[in-house]
């Protein structure tokens, strides 16, 4: 059984331990590209040495923090402030204004803005480019994370590689282990396989968050657009966070930096790569999300990051609450098709030698016992990014089968197709790809998650 715990040992760290600190970062108001790292790091652009020069304050030292974080493993912190009238901010103007900033400048920015009150959020995944962001601009900077208690080894390994190599504490948050213990004794071990992950999540995650959130004014995420093409697409550089409150409490009391909002999966690999930045070892094995350890596994060619996340359930439940405010809601409109609420989803899979099967067309193709030609089809919602992640390679395993005897269709399952593809079809989750052979009426369900081209060619070549 995992155990959960909350210390409240009083911990201080003296600045003489400390051996790495930047002084006198300028930040560059240029585009900043992860390509364009060489001149981070050039003398002319950051003036840095290697020791922390900030002297250290239990953060319980302030009578007014009723909820700190972590009250005493404070990472790196901002030197004291003068207390100074509130400014309103309009933070949608903000978020125009740094829409085209670069990471590094955005970070500088929040850290500048908030001092010892903001503090970034470290899954222990590619996430560790905002440390080295924060890192880069010369400023003390705080880091926490969730300890859900089911992490991989390699997590925590890494957290501790990550610790030493900044020479900083993560302030880490646990969830309360009352809850964890009446969790498990009801429902077991492994309750969110059968009824989905947002109970485990809501304990284990969501309200150790909330907890954490409300010692700070602002909180720094690694969120991308890329992440989740679905949900995530909008995501601003900067906003007033529509969920969780912060130190003063009430509606617009906290503000959410995501500095890499605008950045590619591909440059901020880059961006590690040429840093040479200590990486979770989990991605050299295929994860690329990576969370729970029960609930996180590998992706494989053709399939999209958050794939390996939660697989077992619909495409649309790729989420754990955490960002839940900027996650797109979805809506049924009146022909049953799902729409986004930001605009209808564009059709994906389209080429000449896919055919657009209807729901007629499907009942035909499930009826009839004696085919003509072998079929090949998919089950798909175009908004699904997992759908999107293997169009390209669908699409040319369509042309490559052209001529060959085996027939390719795609068939549009989410609205009110659902129950009709879940019943008849066997459709788990999107996508589904079934084989109807010619003299069989049962359709064969693809079971493996590899939908590059070689894989599905293999596929059908081994029932053919």
């Amino acid at each position: 059984m995992a155990l959960a715990f909350t210390s409240s040992t009083s911990i201080a760290f003296s600045s003489s331990s400390s051996s790495r600190t930047e002084q006198g970062a300028h930040v560059n108001s240029t585009k900043f590209q992860p390509s364009d790292v060489s001149h981070l790091v050039s003398p002319a652009t950051f003036n840095l040495s290697r020791k922390r020069s900030a002297a250290v304050k239990a953060l319980n030292a302030e009578p007014r923090r009723n909820h700190p974080i972590v009250p005493s493993a404070a990472t790196t912190f901002a030197p004291d402030v003068v207390e100074k009238a509130v400014e309103v901010e309009d933070f949608e103007k903000l978020a125009k204004d740094l829409e085209n900033a670069s990471p590094l400048q955005i970070m500088d920015k929040a850290l500048e803005k908030y001092g010892n009150d903001i503090a970034i959020a470290f899954s222990g995944a590619e996430d560790v480019a905002l440390i080295e962001y924060a890192h880069l601009t010369g400023r003390p900077y705080r880091v926490f994370s969730l300890d859900t208690g089911r992490l991989n080894p390699e997590t925590y390994k890494f957290f501790d590689t990550v610790e030493k190599h900044y020479n900083i504490r993560i302030e880490y948050m646990f969830p309360d282990s009352v809850e964890v213990q009446a969790l498990v004794r009801t429902k077991g071990l492994f309750s969110f396989y059968e009824d989905g992950h947002q109970e485990c999540c809501r304990v284990r995650k969501v309200r150790p968050l909330r907890r954490a959130l409300k010692g700070l004014r602002a909180w720094i995420t690694g969120q991308r657009k890329d992440q989740s093409p679905g949900t995530r697409s909008e995501v601003p550089v900067v906003q007033v966070d529509p969920v969780f409150e912060g130190l003063d409490g009430g509606s617009g009391s906290l503000v959410k930096w995501n500095p890499m909002a605008n950045v590619a999966g591909n440059d901020v690999w880059t961006f590690l790569r040429t840093m040479d930045v200590p990486v979770n070892s989990l991605h050299s094995q295929g994860y690329v999300s990576i969370g729970c350890e029960p609930c996180t596994r590998a992706v494989l060619p053709g399939q999209h990051e958050r794939e390996g996340r939660w697989w077992w359930e619909d495409a649309k439940a790729k989420e754990c609450g955490l960002h839940k405010g900027n996650i797109k809601e979805e809506t049924v409109n009146g022909n049953g098709n799902v729409n986004n609420a930001n605009g209808n989803a564009s059709d994906i899979f389209n080429g000449n030698d896919i055919v657009n099967l209807t729901r007629p067309g499907m009942e035909n193709l499930v009826k009839m016992e004696d085919r003509k030609d072998a079929w090949i089809v998919v089950l798909y919602a175009p908004w699904c990014q997992f759908c999107q992640a293997m169009e390209a390679s669908y699409v040319e395993f369509a042309e490559k089968l052209a001529g060959s005897g085996v027939k390719v269709g795609k068939f549009r399952a989410d609205g009110d197709e659902k129950v009709f593809a879940q019943q008849e079809l066997q459709l788990g989750s999107f996508p589904t790809i079934l084989f109807f052979p010619k003299h069989s009426s049962r359709p064969i369900k693809y079971p493996s998650e590899k939908r590059d081209v070689d894989s599905l060619t293999a596929f059908v070549n081994a029932l053919r």
